[in-house]
């Protein structure tokens, strides 16, 4: 029963089942509270999803969990959140500059749940697709079957989201999954991606820019001019084109970097040691 439980596709999905039920159940008992305490009330989801998660991979995956070391926590969030500014910055740059993207301030908006709705989505996942699915699949077939896997299904579960199309899907597998997994892989953190993927949702979120087919009221109204290719339409900046190639110059040196850190497995346990050297090194 040990083998069982310990065999990678087992805990990867009794290990997101019972994130994603958890996360859900939270946010029942905890709806209603607006403003501050929705961040509160976040942030406090986010660290009982990290918590489970660490008993997950403690005691049903029987795995160390340096992804989640506290001393690089801070630094690597930082440093995740840096990037997923200049990405959305530069992005909502381009199509603005050409004609995309017009914005008017909104001063009865506080945003407050903008951040809040990040923060959850960032955390939850985050510790999904990277910590347990990217991981686990890893473990099977290595580092690139991960990344490209991950990706899909990250891509194909923002069809649910308002305004989806296949298009949505493929532009998120390319531009949000492959960066989030190439970010992991190379920082082998999650607080990185964490960071990474809170920053890309606050800010295009504060914008007024729907998230993935989501509506932000942020700090501005939007209001969109010519080809939703370039702006994105109404499910917004993940279906713009700007943004995939934008991310995948990001994107391709994170992976480099990370082969040349070592931190990729070709074959199941290949690599392995050198990974775990590299953590060590880095904790």
């Amino acid at each position: 029963m040990k083998k069982v439980i310990r065999f990678p596709l087992v805990w990867m999905l009794v290990g997101a089942f019972i994130m994603l039920l958890s996360s859900s159940v939270f946010r029942r008992l905890t709806d209603g509270p607006e403003g501050f305490m929705s961040i509160v009330l976040a942030l406090v989801g986010g660290g009982v999803s990290i918590g489970i998660y660490w008993l997950l991979m403690k005691f049903m995956a029987g795995r160390k969990v340096p992804e989640l070391h506290v001393k690089r926590a801070g630094t690597e969030t930082i440093f995740g959140a840096t990037i997923g500014l200049v990405l959305i910055a530069v992005s909502v740059g381009i199509i603005v500059l050409f004609g995309g993207y017009s914005f008017q301030w909104s001063a009865d908006r506080f945003a407050m749940s903008v951040i809040a709705s990040a923060i959850g989505a960032a955390i939850l996942e985050e510790l999904v697709f990277r910590g347990i699915m990217l991981q686990a699949i890893e473990k099977m077939g290595g580092s690139w079957i991960a990344l490209a896997v991950t990706s899909i299904f990250f891509g194909g579960a923002h069809l649910v989201n308002e305004g989806a199309t296949i298009w949505s899907a493929i532009a998120i597998f390319i531009e949000a999954g492959i960066l989030l997994g190439a970010g992991f892989l190379w920082r082998r953190n999650i607080w990185f991606v964490v960071g990474l993927h809170f920053a890309w949702n606050a800010l295009e979120g504060l914008l007024g820019i729907p998230v993935s087919g989501v509506a932000s009221k942020g700090l501005f109204e939007v209001t969109l001019s010519g080809s939703t290719l370039l702006t994105g339409g109404s499910f917004g900046l993940e279906a713009s084109v700007v943004p995939i190639i934008v991310s995948l110059m990001i994107a391709i040196p994170m992976m480099i970097a990370a082969s040349r850190r070592g931190n990729l497995q070709n074959k199941r346990n290949k690599g392995t040691k050198q990974i775990q050297k590299n953590r060590d090194i880095a904790g």
